[in-house]
């Protein structure tokens, strides 16, 4: 069965989350974006876990529905009712944070399990090292290598994926508190790794230019803290719709079963490049290190590596080196920053969202469009939404760097050029203020 699934996200108990991040605004978002598996997020916080057991039951081996999936309520439809397959995966985040080889670490690594049980064990062994209570991504002083353990005794089947791997604060790789290599991390249980989130700042092609890394699963999610975030990075699976397939289909690491992922450009993602953002300072790894010694030329304090400079440290090729069998890559721009682009307002405006709504409609979901719609399709009925998606599909994309904490921007059109590109279209400035701009054809 093909099907997409986000395996990183939180729910409402951790900080700076959305109240809307509850299991039914989990599984009304997951049908808009097209994902039929989405992690339950924070599996060890008692009062979610609390939740997760009296609203999940059983559906495939190791997977769960909404008990009462009719409660769902579309926010683009506002009908009730689940529409489309959703599933949910039992998963966690865990902030390590401990002393190594004489430096302090901090790592997060993602935690899957197939069951309630397994679950229980965990949270069980967690509680008696630290607390577990104050967020959904309890911060503990344990070791990397110890947690992997625990999930091995404690949950059978289960699985440990290192968190967004490169970035600089919180990472297996991040230039300000990580390790070198999966073995300096893990030691004795590496052998027990098999798959890296790769986070949004960087992609497979940055990835591959380390040798070491060739023997895992690189994989993508959105590790969103709102629901509507859900997608913007995915997998892409072609294997059973259970738990242990979707293991060993990353496992395996073949176009056969893993099919792909979808990514933001790695530009757009907080931490690309080198930066100060307090002094508005982003820098190449090449400008930062040769030209200022990585301190900010504004205020003299040192810069934030970012995923670039920290890839590169790494890199023993040149160049990127895929397996034949490797997974597929789609580079995208989520719907909502493609159409407010065209529609010259912000994401989150209302405008933006009517617009969004009409697209939903007109293509069932969101990955349906920016993965599988015919460009010809979408132009019989937005052809300034076909010429975004196709220039995004061809990767023709103007991009700004995002560094610091902050993120990046990726635009299809250049600045003046959407005048052009659509005739009798207003020009951004006066589509702003007009409101009479319409994207989609009635």
């Amino acid at each position: 069965m093909q099907y997409i699934a986000d395996l990183h996200i939180h729910s409402p108990h951790s900080r700076a989350t959305s109240p809307g991040s509850t299991l039914h605004g989990l599984a009304a978002w997951a049908c808009i974006k097209g994902i039929q598996i989405t992690a339950t997020g924070d599996f060890t916080h008692p009062a979610w876990f609390a939740t997760l057991r009296e609203n999940l039951i059983p559906a495939e081996p190791g997977l769960y529905k909404l008990r009462d999936e009719q409660r769902i309520t579309c926010p683009v439809s506002g009908r009730s009712g689940a529409n489309g397959i959703v599933r949910f995966m039992l998963s966690a985040e865990v902030s390590c944070i401990y002393k190594r080889h004489g430096k302090v670490r901090k790592v997060h690594n993602l935690l899957y399990v197939p069951d309630f049980e397994s679950a229980a064990r965990v949270n069980q062994r967690l509680a008696a090292i630290g607390n577990i209570i104050s967020d959904g991504r309890p911060i503990l002083g344990l070791d990397s290598r110890d947690l992997l353990e625990i999930i091995l005794e404690c949950a059978p089947g289960g699985f440990l994926v290192p968190a967004h791997i490169w970035t600089p604060w919180f990472s297996l790789f991040g230039s300000r508190s990580g390790f070198d290599s999966v073995e300096e991390c893990f030691g004795d249980l590496s052998e027990h790794i098999f798959a890296l989130e790769t986070g949004l700042s960087s992609d497979p092609e940055m990835n591959r230019t380390i040798s070491a890394l060739d023997r895992y699963a690189l994989i993508s999610n959105s590790d969103c803290h709102s629901p509507s975030r859900l997608g913007r990075e995915a997998n892409l699976l072609d294997t059973g719709f259970d738990f242990h397939s979707l293991r060993e289909a990353f496992r395996s690491n073949h176009r056969d079963s893993f099919t792909g992922t979808v990514e933001f450009f790695p530009e757009e993602g907080k931490y690309h490049f080198d930066g100060h953002r307090g002094c508005n300072i982003c820098m190449s790894p090449l400008e930062s290190r040769q030209q200022h010694g990585l301190l900010c030329p504004a205020c003299g304090k040192p810069m934030t590596i970012g995923v670039q400079h920290r890839v590169a440290e790494l890199a023993d090729r040149n160049t990127a080196q895929f397996a034949t069998d490797a997974p597929s890559v789609h580079h995208l721009i989520p719907l909502q920053e493609l159409i407010a682009e065209l529609v010259g307002t912000g994401p989150a405006s209302k405008e933006v969202f009517r617009h969004y709504c009409q697209a939903i409609s007109l293509f069932g979901s969101e990955l349906a469009l920016l993965l599988h719609a015919g460009i010809n399709e979408i132009a019989a009925s937005s052809p300034l939404l076909a010429q975004s998606v196709d220039r995004v599909r061809q990767k023709r994309v103007f991009r700004q760097p995002g560094f610091d904490g902050q993120f990046g921007i990726i635009r299809a059109f250049a600045e003046n050029e959407l005048v052009a590109a659509c005739p009798g279209s207003l020009p951004v400035k006066n589509r702003r203020k007009s409101g009479r701009y319409e994207l989609f054809r009635h």
